[in-house]
């Protein structure tokens, strides 16, 4: 079980993909841009957190980028945001 605010911040990036399927980003990013959205604050530790929980169950995958920057997309599965 994950912990309250992981639990929230994770949720807030789920919402995030449901509503923006096409989305990718850094961690650092989706702290600063998309969670602030959404009305969550998260550090972009918190984020990169909840981001390996979406990797592991597949929901979320990771891309290096020559810079090594990871980003991240959705994986394109469906009803995990429960939108649809």
């Amino acid at each position: 079980m994950l912990d309250g605010n992981l639990s929230r911040v994770t949720w807030a990036i789920q919402r995030y993909f449901a509503s923006h399927p096409d989305a990718a980003d850094s961690a650092q990013g989706i702290a600063r841009w998309w969670l602030v959205g959404e009305g969550v604050e998260a550090t972009a530790d918190e984020v990169e957190a909840a981001l390996g929980v979406l990797v592991q169950r597949g929901l979320v995958r990771a891309q290096r980028m020559p810079d090594g920057r990871l980003i991240y997309a959705w994986a394109g599965v469906r009803g995990a945001g429960g939108t649809h």
